[in-house]
């Protein structure tokens, strides 16, 4: 037995001349290592993770909060459509007028008729207001006619006479309207202004009915 051969060994790990045994590590220390690499790496990925999503949830959050308040934050206001939303509103050439005088002031009628008729509206009946009406309407005039005018031809009318109070009559026939003058009535509202609510009312303009803030 070689000097270099340890005790108790012999056989093939009996060291001759230069020879030296091969030692193999086992095979499972081997995987174990493996293992413990791969079990580590997961823990990192999913230590990542959980601070992806405390950021998120605190830190990360608030930056987008304050980012969001900056963008969105203000006041808006909801639209509105102005003179009463109309549904359609036809031209003065489409509305035919009856002018009726519930004043004493003789003439009365015929010579609001005919303003309204430069005006362009087309003009029916002329002439004193029945019992009804005769001597009872206070204000500057009443504005009659049927349901379907409520939203339609009365306001064109009412722009003539923005003072005359509004009404229809559910069981009137026929598209006519009347214009009953009352006491209050002096002259129809000018030209220039009522040209000016013309316009506004073919074309209503939204306006601010509330303010609201989004942030």
């Amino acid at each position: 037995m070689s000097m270099l051969t340890p005790p108790g060994m012999g056989g093939k790990y009996r060291i001759t001349g230069d020879k030296y045994p091969r030692m193999r590590r086992s095979r499972r220390r081997g995987r174990l290592v493996l293992a413990l690499v791969a079990s580590a790496a997961a823990l990192g990925l999913v230590g990542w993770g959980t601070l992806q999503l405390i950021d998120v949830f605190t830190g990360g959050g608030k930056k987008a909060s304050a980012a969001g308040a900056k963008t969105d934050c203000g006041t808006r206001a909801t639209p509105s459509a102005s003179a009463g939303s109309v549904a359609a509103v036809p031209k003065p050439g489409r509305i035919t007028v009856n002018v009726f005088n519930a004043t004493p002031r003789s003439g009365l009628a015929k010579q609001t008729a005919d303003e309204l008729k430069k005006r362009g509206f087309k003009i029916g009946d002329v002439g004193n207001a029945t019992k009804e009406y005769d001597k009872k309407v206070k204000g500057a005039g009443t504005l009659l006619g049927p349901a379907s005018s409520l939203n339609t031809s009365l306001p064109v009318l009412a722009t003539q006479l923005s003072a005359a109070e509004r009404r229809t009559d559910a069981a009137r026939k026929g598209t006519d309207l009347d214009l009953i003058l009352g006491n209050g009535f002096k002259a129809l509202t000018t030209k220039k202004d009522a040209d000016k609510a013309l316009a506004e009312l073919a074309e209503p303009q939204p306006t601010s009915t509330s303010s609201k803030k989004t942030c």
